[in-house]
């Protein structure tokens, strides 16, 4: 009998399995690889045009990527004309789930099905951002297990089946994102291609880059942070990386998708000038600097047309304005119509042929509401980039992964992720230490198992059902990394406490919440671990049921270390199965930094707390300053958790991140002073429609906290009050001085160059993030924010040694640095006036000095 789960959870279920995982950088796969198939093989020389030899070979040769994409546009345009009617409309859509024919292993429901007489090879696709998610193969037996989606019918359960082939659960993007290295994004893109290629993937879904606007986004670690400019260089860089090993990269979701609930029918009011600036921004240094080959649209609303037909961003934006030449592809199911998704600029329906069904495509054009012309563009721009990766000039086939490759370099990832926030003298630990206790919560999966998106206390990593979930071939749990750290001899306790910190195990035997106060007394080093977990599908956020409509908690409660719910992909509520709850983490912790140390030294120097993050938490005021522990945050590190933490705790790597969000101290952020219509949106007089307004305008992230927008947050002594750590800070074990900073201009170029010396003034190597930004004159429009981040550069220097930091202002840059939207004239302008450059660690005002001024 055939199974039927709510549309929620199959849309969830669609996109949530995972694949393999290869070595970090071995030799790329060429964009095009050259000739016919090999003799070996059974599949008869290619014979139509498009698959020639010469024409094969001309591609591989073409000159530069404008080269390459004019050969295949050509033999894309030849492939569309050789085809009849039925077969292009199979090529609009998703297949049902199938055997592959040239996998026969593998049972797939992520690909558009091969047609073997015009040499169409079956295109596979596979889900991201952080490591290979839901992939094109699953076991045959699947076939056998039928599910029912509604508005679809009965199917195959091929979208989430464990049998899924495993990958490399790699750091989150936010991880990657607080490297401030496009080096790391790149060979974070590295390891995907590799893996992707042995699996004989064609196209990854990802780079999300969508913006932490809201802290408690389900998906914010997904994406690269809060700055456009910051998650449109990274994900430039991952996207080269990827199509330069012959790959389809697809930047997403496409566009103002920051929020999960209620995602399918959200309307999303954005101000054009706030779009542009913020939202947008990303995507267009995706498309001119990363010259990505597709974009995913997404399932809201924007400005009151659903993405996947939104004619304006579609169309206007993305061919009009920024000359983009790829193709767009759905989200899955967020295609909402027939007609309007294709007319105004969709390719691909994904993942099943729903609207785009060829009797409805065939209706509309027996109607004149669409014509063949139309489809032909769509498949000639999906044709187009498949020719220039030269998918359809090689195999579709499997190769062994290697694992070991791809932990190695998760690690190395993760180890230049992390952010060291403050340190009151616990770090580096002693690895000889003779006693040191872990301390986590046991309804938290922080200190138990390694930590990705979506974890669930007690399941395997990548069970907890969102599209990024990676199922990797071994975790590295948070004690075993401490263990495996310390010297023979040391001794590492996991301690885990009951959410009304009465009851405890030591080392899973039952103690007392007093008896844990006295071990983490007598111990030389107390390790605690909390953190935010959210995922696909929902906020961290408790509403009054399961509708989504109405908070039933402040929103700010789901940034705190206390709010978890036990799935993070189900809307949270007050009673029900998902009922939201309290761990009492924060007086954990005020309990142990209060206990009586026997050990020598203060609680707050021999404490860490060490954070896995969703996007970063409010913190409480107490736990920021001296009397606070010292504090990593780590982020979802993804398979190699233990291993990650332990290395930067023993100083076995020198934590070099920065804060890609504002850390802001609890009940003093942006979530303790947003309006319904902010979050979660306010319904309209149908009963039905819920809209938000993205009313803060500009002032996102550190930007809102720079602005001062409600009053309590004006700086004081170079200082925010109400932010605990500032966007891009991060300390180190070795120290940094920086040199005077100055700024130059090159009349030749009409560019500037700020600069500044850097010297590691410490006994250890480390790395330091020099930020620009710069401080607009008034300009029409909406209010700018004080600064914006402009630059950055990354400087890895031994002890003793130093570097010079020189970040270019270039006008004409892809992410606009000087320029406003001028909404009323639809274009860039640069306001008349004083531009002020700075230089520093961090967004906040002490730590960052004047570079220069220039006049335009």
């Amino acid at each position: 009998m055939a199974a039927t789960i709510p549309f929620r959870a199959a849309l969830l279920a669609c996109a949530a399995i995972a694949s393999p995982l290869a070595a970090a950088a071995p030799a790329p796969v060429p964009a095009a690889i050259p000739a016919a198939a090999p003799a070996a093989t059974a599949v008869p020389a290619p014979v139509n045009p498009w698959m020639t030899p010469a024409i094969v070979a001309e591609q591989a040769a073409a000159a530069g990527d404008a080269g390459r994409e004019a050969v295949a546009n050509r033999r894309a345009k030849m492939l569309v004309a050789a085809m009849t009617l039925p077969q292009k409309l199979q090529q609009l859509t998703g297949a049902k789930p199938e055997i592959l024919p040239e996998l026969p292993q593998c049972f797939g429901g992520r690909h558009v099905s091969a047609i073997a007489a015009l040499n169409i090879p079956t295109f596979r696709i596979t889900n991201g951002p952080v490591g290979l998610g839901q992939n094109d193969c699953v076991s045959p037996e699947v076939a056998n297990k039928p599910l029912t989606i509604p508005g679809f019918g009965v199917i195959s359960a091929a979208y989430g089946h464990p049998s899924s082939a495993k990958a490399t659960a790699l750091p989150s993007a936010t991880a990657v994102a607080a490297t401030f290295d496009p080096a790391v994004a790149a060979r974070f893109g590295e390891v995907i291609a590799n893996e992707m290629n042995q699996l004989g993937l064609h196209v990854f879904e990802a780079p999300g880059v969508n913006l932490a606007r809201l802290p408690i986004l389900g998906r914010n670690f997904e994406y690269f942070g809060e700055d456009p400019y910051l998650a449109g260089a990274m994900a430039t860089a991952e996207i080269k990386a990827i199509q330069d090993r012959g790959l389809i990269a697809m930047v997403k979701h496409y566009v103002a998708n920051e929020q999960e609930t209620n995602r399918m029918q959200i309307q999303e009011t954005v101000d054009r000038q706030a779009l542009r600036e913020l939202y947008l921004l990303p995507f267009e240094m995706a498309v001119k600097d990363g010259k990505v080959a597709a974009v995913m649209c997404s399932y809201n609303y924007l400005n009151g047309q659903s993405a996947c037909e939104n004619r304006e961003v579609l169309t206007d934006v993305l061919r009009g304005d920024w000359k983009f030449s790829g193709y767009v592809q759905s989200d899955f199911f967020a295609t909402k119509s027939t007609v309007a998704t294709l007319a105004n600029g969709l390719d691909h329906e994904m993942p099943l042929p729903i609207h785009w069904a060829p009797e409805k495509i065939s209706g509309a054009l027996g109607s004149g509401a669409l014509n063949e012309a139309q489809v032909d563009t769509a498949l000639v721009r999906r044709f187009t980039q498949m020719f220039k990766a030269g998918i359809f000039d090689r195999p579709v086939v499997h190769q062994p992964i290697d694992f070991a490759a791809g932990g190695k370099a998760a690690r190395e990832i993760g180890a230049r992720s992390v952010v060291l926030l403050q340190n009151n003298g616990a770090l580096p630990l002693n690895p000889a230490a003779r006693s040191v206790v872990l301390i986590g919560k046991a309804s938290q999966v922080y200190a138990q198992q390694a930590v990705a998106g979506g974890s669930v206390v007690g399941e395997p990593m990548g069970g907890g059902g969102g599209s990024s979930d990676v199922v990797p071939n071994y975790t590295v749990a948070p004690i075993d990394g401490l263990r495996q750290a310390m010297t023979d001899g040391s001794r590492a306790q996991l301690v885990l406490v009951d959410d009304d910190n009465r009851t405890a195990t030591v080392d899973g035997k039952p103690a007392s919440f007093a008896e844990v106060l006295a071990l983490a007394g007598k111990a030389e080093a107390v390790v605690i671990m909390a953190g935010t977990v959210a995922e696909e599908g929902a906020d961290r956020a408790t509403f009054t049921d399961a509708s989504g409509h109405q908070l039933a908690a402040p929103a700010a409660a789901g940034s705190t270390l206390d709010w978890y719910a036990r799935r993070s992909n189900h809307i949270a509520t007050t009673t029900g199965d998902n009922v939201a709850r309290n761990s009492r983490t924060t007086d954990m912790i005020a309990a142990l930094m209060a206990a009586r140390s026997t050990s020598g030294r203060t609680m707050a120097a021999k404490s860490v707390l060490v954070l896995k993050d969703n996007a970063g938490p409010s913190l409480p005021a107490s736990l920021v300053g001296p009397r606070g522990p010292a504090i990593l945050e780590a982020w979802l590190p993804g398979q190699e958790d233990g291993n990650i933490v332990a290395d930067a705790l023993f100083g076995r790597t020198n934590p070099a991140g920065k804060l890609p969000v504002t850390i802001p101290l609890t009940g003093k952020g942006f979530l303790d002073r947003i309006t319904a219509a902010q979050f979660p949106g306010v319904i309209g007089p149908d009963g039905k429609t819920q809209t938000v307004t993205y009313s803060e305008g500009l002032a996102i992230g550190y930007r809102w906290y720079d602005a001062n927008a409600d009053g309590r947050c004006g700086v004081v002594a170079g200082r925010n009050p109400c932010v605990a750590f500032p966007f891009g800070h991060g300390l180190s074990y070795t120290r940094f001085a920086l040199g005077q900073p100055r700024l130059e201009a090159n009349s030749a170029t009409g560019t500037w160059t700020a600069r500044v010396r850097v010297s590691n003034t410490g006994a250890r190597t480390g790395a330091q993030v020099v930020q620009a930004y710069v401080t607009l004159p008034p300009a029409p429009g909406l209010p700018q924010p004080p600064k914006r981040l402009i630059g950055f550069a990354r400087l890895d220097l031994a002890p003793g040694a130093s570097g010079e930091a020189a970040i270019t202002l270039d006008p004409g840059a892809s992410h606009h640095p000087l320029s406003v939207w001028n909404e009323a004239e639809k274009r860039w302008v640069i306001p008349q006036g004083t531009f002020k450059v700075w230089l520093g660690t961090s967004s906040a005002p002490a730590d960052l000095a004047l570079a220069g001024t220039f006049t335009r």
